[in-house]
């Protein structure tokens, strides 16, 4: 490699990387020094430039690969949530809301209005009065209301209102695919935080804020991918391990909120001065309609408003407009109760499905099932492509892919006939079997 890389920090030799790829010295697939190399020629402590590659592969700038080295990251290294492109295989990793379960907007009246011109307000006064509505029942605080276009868009915005890159992020580990690539792609680092049956866990947020962590991301009911949500417990223990931290931006990405069968349980204390709740409605009026209202302090809010100002940025007030036409009509509410049974019962029956065949699996809450493996993650993927399906992978939502890890599967599965479920939890069963094994 004949390019040179300077510093004395970690965070210096960083930088040098980002300099040189941005630069195009370095492109991707492009190997670095190995680490002894390169401490030698900058006189450095090894440890240094571990925790400089650390930092550039938690930012997903480069790829570590073991003995293989570290390389450059490409542009397309992160996987994204949906349908897989040109895939000929059934679909089980998708993600997706069954789209028999969302309502059609062509069924409501969006009543007329004046048409909305530059410099006017960027909030539709329905929606906002009925997003208002429903925050505050949840949260009994002063708050005010803006809509973005969609989670994802919430969250990115709300991240750069605190945030430069280079700063630390808080992220549930496990993790939803998009909040990663969001953060990555923003040049923030993500500090894991360990996910177990109630949410989020103490110990694991208590290190990340030590650490200085300057954001928290949390989920706190039907976490994706694992379906967990926060026992009132967990609830109020990390409420506690957050109030010596009011100024770090906690943002709670609610994301299945009408369609949860569990109760909002906020990580925010009353004393917390930095918040928001963002609540999308991609999964129960669909992706299309690209909306989330978001509820914050009011601090927040104007730092967000800044970002979503009448000129380019704001949400359409006819996609407003229609979401508050779907969520004030009798009819949606019907179909969201129908929506939230189906899914429960059908992730429900596959899940006794996989354990009269002896595999473990949870979908206490959300759109997905979670299997634990007994078999590496990869190769049951691998197995279940041979079988015709294309399952999510479970180490595409670990945020430190070099830890050893215990091996699972995501699986979207409510959409799926009896008879069809019943293949797959057979097929699930014998590719988890070690190879020349027969079935009972």
């Amino acid at each position: 490699m004949d390019v040179t890389i300077d510093g004395r920090t970690a965070g210096d030799i960083a930088a040098s990387v980002r300099a040189l790829v941005d630069g195009g010295a370095l492109a991707p697939g492009d190997p670095l020094p190995p680490v002894r190399t390169l401490a030698a020629q900058l006189g450095v402590n090894r440890n240094t430039v571990v925790a400089a590659y650390r930092q550039l592969a938690q930012a997903g700038a480069v790829v570590t690969r073991g003995r293989a080295g570290t390389r450059v990251a490409g542009a397309d290294h992160l996987p994204e949530e949906g349908f897989a492109r040109d895939a000929v295989l059934r679909d089980v990793g998708s993600g997706n809301p069954d789209p028999r379960l969302l309502p059609d907007p062509a069924a409501v009246r969006v009543p007329p209005a004046a048409p909305v011109l530059y410099g006017q307000s960027t909030l539709d006064p329905a929606l906002a009065t009925w997003a208002t509505d429903h925050v505050t029942a949840d949260c009994p605080r002063e708050l005010r209301v803006s809509v973005t276009g969609g989670a994802v868009d919430g969250v990115e915005r709300l991240l750069a209102t605190t945030l430069a890159p280079g700063d630390l992020v808080a992220l549930e580990d496990p993790c939803y695919l998009t909040s990663i690539s969001t953060v990555r792609r923003a040049g923030y680092l993500p500090v894991p935080v360990t996910v177990d049956a109630e949410g989020m866990t103490v110990d694991g947020l208590r290190a990340a804020l030590t650490a200085g962590a300057r954001a928290v991301v949390c989920t706190p009911r039907a976490h994706n991918p694992t379906g967990a949500s926060l026992s009132e417990r967990r609830a109020a223990a990390l409420r506690r391990v957050l109030a010596p931290h009011p100024n770090v931006l906690v943002v709670e990405d609610d994301h299945f909120s009408l369609l949860s069968r569990s109760p909002y349980r906020s990580v925010v204390g009353p004393r917390h001065a930095r918040w928001a709740v963002v609540r999308s409605v991609s999964k129960f009026l669909g992706p299309d309609l690209r909306l989330a209202y978001v509820a914050s302090d009011p601090e927040t809010a104007e730092r967000l408003a800044a970002r979503l100002g009448p000129g380019t940025t704001w949400v359409s007030h006819l996609l407003q407009r229609t979401a508050a036409a779907l969520l004030t009509d009798p009819a949606t509410h019907d179909l969201l109760a129908r929506a939230r049974d189906r899914y429960a019962h059908r992730n429900a029956a596959f899940v006794d499905l996989l354990a009269s065949r002896g595999l473990a699996a949870t979908a206490p809450d959300g759109l997905n099932v979670w299997v634990a493996l007994p078999a590496p993650s990869s190769d049951v993927t691998a197995r279940l492509m041979r079988r015709g399906w294309l399952a999510r992978d479970g180490a595409d939502f670990a945020l430190e892919r070099r830890v050893p890890r215990a091996p699972h599967l995501r699986l979207t599965v409510h959409d799926l006939d009896d008879d069809d479920a019943v293949r797959l939890a057979d097929d699930l069963a014998a590719a988890t079997r070690p190879a020349g094994r027969p079935s009972r």
